[in-house]
């Protein structure tokens, strides 16, 4: 009952939202009257479904220890039901409230522990073509297949290389193998499912899906962006003033730091943060794009960041004033990072398909940042690449809910920030 997904919601249903009424109306002749207990039970109902689709979308993505995601979850879900109690000033009844939130905290917690402690993701691979990507993944159980025959141990799925030339008895093999209704996959489909990295080694692939992503999902997210910034621009201009004040008694120089960003569909602009590091510019970087683009970039324990500047950077306070390129719909809240203009030029001259990650808006939040933090290298920006492929090809709200979700834990611990 714990491991399987649909029992798991049933029986928590029952249990978070049922049990709290008949516990505290069970022995009262009738049923509850209308008010508190009916906002209640509706509001919990509508929290726990829709706390259940956030969590199994946002755990089918790689990389995810599923139980944590439990508690941000149905705590999103259930304080967005208090949020609307409030708005709409509707009453409700507390303690069967906190009873069903915290009911379905332990009982979805449980459950996605047992499924992660008792379920080992397996694959079967057959052992012809370009499956050595596969094979040489950490912390996976393969099967390597020696023969056209269903493995001896159970296993989650197939996986082959489409594109070689396969001996009939293999394709005979695979055939049947899906007509059973058991998943096959191509060898590089599952490497992403395993690493969250879209790799690109043709244009004729098209392996991203479409060039331009999830068009009515793009224009809903831009709306809701600039919505939120403008939402939180109070907020910010009270942060500004309190760390203006700081930065300038901390260091010469402005409160602002400005930098020529590249962005959507390879549009120059100007990004806005916090400044953290001295003021100034060095003879290196005014003499040559060599020298620009070295100082583009920040090394670990860089010495231009300044004491206060080490705090902004940790808290990721620093990157807050980016709510006005959202406003001018510069950036999402979520996306690739843009980077520096010169950055930004090296790395289309060195790595194939680079422009096509500004196909989106970019972000303040990624998920190359959430998996990979901050790079700079041209080793290391390849994988971050990668992970921005990743992000386009499978461009959803399931996955930007997880990206924010990482990103406040992140945070919280105080990493990826240089």
């Amino acid at each position: 009952m714990l491991r399987n997904p649909n029992a798991r919601f049933v029986t928590g249903f029952l249990l978070a939202v049922v049990l709290p009424v008949l516990v505290r109306y069970g022995g009262e002749p009738g049923t509850p009257a209308f008010g508190s207990a009916w906002n209640t039970i509706a509001g919990t109902a509508f929290a726990l479904v829709l706390g259940n689709t956030l969590l199994r979308e946002v755990t089918r993505f790689p990389g995810i220890r599923a139980a944590g995601y439990v508690m941000p979850c149905f705590a999103a879900t259930y304080g967005f039901v208090l949020v609307a109690f409030f708005i709409f000033r509707l009453d409700y009844a507390r303690s069967l409230f906190v009873l069903s939130f915290a009911i379905c905290i332990v009982w979805f917690f449980a459950g996605m522990a047992s499924a992660r402690q008792t379920a080992r993701p397996a694959f079967a691979v057959v052992p012809i073509g370009d499956v050595r990507r596969l094979l040489s993944l950490p912390a996976r159980e393969i099967v390597v297949l020696e023969e056209p025959a269903p493995p001896r141990s159970p296993v989650d799925g197939l996986v082959a290389d489409f594109r070689a030339d396969l001996p009939p008895a293999w394709e005979s093999f695979i055939a049947d193998w899906v007509l059973q209704g058991r998943p096959a996959y191509h060898v590089k489909h599952a490497a992403e499912m395993l690493t969250g990295r879209v790799e690109i080694e043709h244009l004729s692939e098209n392996s991203f899906g479409s060039l331009d992503p999830g068009g009515g999902y793009r224009k809903v997210k831009a709306v809701v962006d600039v919505l939120a910034a403008a939402a939180l621009m109070p907020f910010f201009l009270v942060l500004a003033a309190v760390v203006g004040i700081a930065i300038r008694l901390d260091s010469k120089g402005p409160v602002f730091f400005r930098q020529q960003r590249v962005g959507y569909r390879g549009r120059v602009f100007t990004v806005f943060k916090f400044r953290t590091m001295i003021d100034g510019k060095t003879m290196a970087e005014q003499a040559s794009p060599d020298g620009a683009r070295t100082a583009a970039m920040t090394t670990n324990a860089d010495p231009r960041i300044t004491r206060l500047g080490r705090l902004l950077r940790r808290s990721r306070i620093d990157e807050i004033p980016q709510l006005l390129n959202v406003l001018r719909g510069e950036m999402s809240w979520i996306g690739p990072r843009p980077e520096a203009l010169p950055l930004s030029r090296w790395y289309e001259g060195e790595l194939p398909f680079y422009r096509y990650r500004h196909v989106v808006r970019p972000g303040i939040t990624g998920w190359a940042q959430v998996n990979q933090g901050h790079v700079v290298e041209m080793h290391d920006v390849l994988g971050k690449l990668h992970y921005d492929f990743y992000y386009i090809k499978y461009f959803s709200p399931w996955l930007d809910m997880f990206i924010s979700l990482r990103t406040i834990w992140i945070m919280m611990r105080g990493r990826g920030a240089r």
